[in-house]
C-alpha cells in the first residue's frame, strides 16, 4: 500500500476539513464540554474549526491526507499569543464563556519559550485506523524540527494521552478546570 499524500491545506480545502473534524471530535471532553447540546453541536463545532481554518490557512500551517479526511492544524511560533482557541464571540453568551474560559486556561499553561502548536489533530471516522493522523502530524513535527523549536499539544482525551506518548510526546503540565487537560511537548528530533 502506498503511502497517501500529504498536503497544505488551501481555503478550498476549508468544507471538507471542518466536516473531518466536527465528525471527528463528536465526543471529544472539550468540544462536548463547549458545546453540549447535540442539536447545536455541529453548527458551533463548524464555527469553532471554521475559526481556527481561516486564521492559520494562510501560514501553510494546516496539514491535510485525501482532501481533509485527516487534518493537523499547527500554529507557527511567530505569534505564541494565537496559540490557544481563542474565538470572536459568534455563540450565545453561555457557550462564548466556556469558550472563552478554557482558551484562557490553555493559554495559561502553554510555555513561554517559542514553540510550533498542534493545535488541532483529527481523522474523519471513515478513514480512522489508517495512520494518517500520525503522518499528518509528522508533517507538522517536522517542519518544527527544521525550525529547531519543540512542538506542545494539549488533549483532554485520557486515551490520546499513550497514543501521543507512542508517538514521542511527553506531558509536561496539566490543566484540572475547566475540563482535566494534558499539555505535552515533542523535543525536536
Amino acid at each position: 500500500m502506498t503511502a497517501p499524500e500529504i498536503t497544505i491545506a488551501t481555503p478550498a480545502d476549508r468544507d471538507a476539513v471542518i466536516a473531518s473534524l466536527v465528525a471527528a471530535f463528536v465526543k471529544d471532553p472539550v468540544l462536548r464540554h463547549l458545546f453540549s447540546d447535540e442539536e447545536t453541536y455541529p453548527r458551533y463545532a463548524a464555527t469553532f474549526f471554521g475559526n481556527l481554518f481561516d486564521k492559520r490557512v494562510h501560514r501553510s500551517s494546516i496539514w491535510t491526507i485525501a482532501g481533509g479526511a485527516s487534518v493537523a492544524i499547527w500554529e507557527p511560533p511567530a505569534e505564541p499569543a494565537a496559540a490557544g482557541h481563542s474565538t470572536p464571540a459568534r455563540y450565545p453568551a453561555d457557550v462564548q464563556a466556556r469558550v472563552q474560559s478554557y482558551d484562557d486556561a490553555v493559554h495559561a499553561a502553554l510555555p513561554a519559550f517559542p514553540f510550533w502548536y498542534l493545535g488541532v489533530l483529527g481523522t474523519h471516522p471513515d478513514s480512522a485506523g489508517r495512520g494518517w493522523g500520525r503522518a499528518v502530524m509528522r508533517a507538522g513535527l517536522d517542519r518544527a524540527a527544521a525550525d529547531g523549536l519543540p512542538a506542545i499539544l494539549e488533549t483532554s482525551n485520557p486515551a490520546n494521552v499513550e497514543l501521543y506518548r507512542r508517538a514521542g510526546w511527553e506531558v509536561v503540565g496539566s490543566l484540572s478546570e475547566p475540563v482535566p487537560t494534558w499539555v505535552m511537548q515533542q523535543s525536536p528530533r
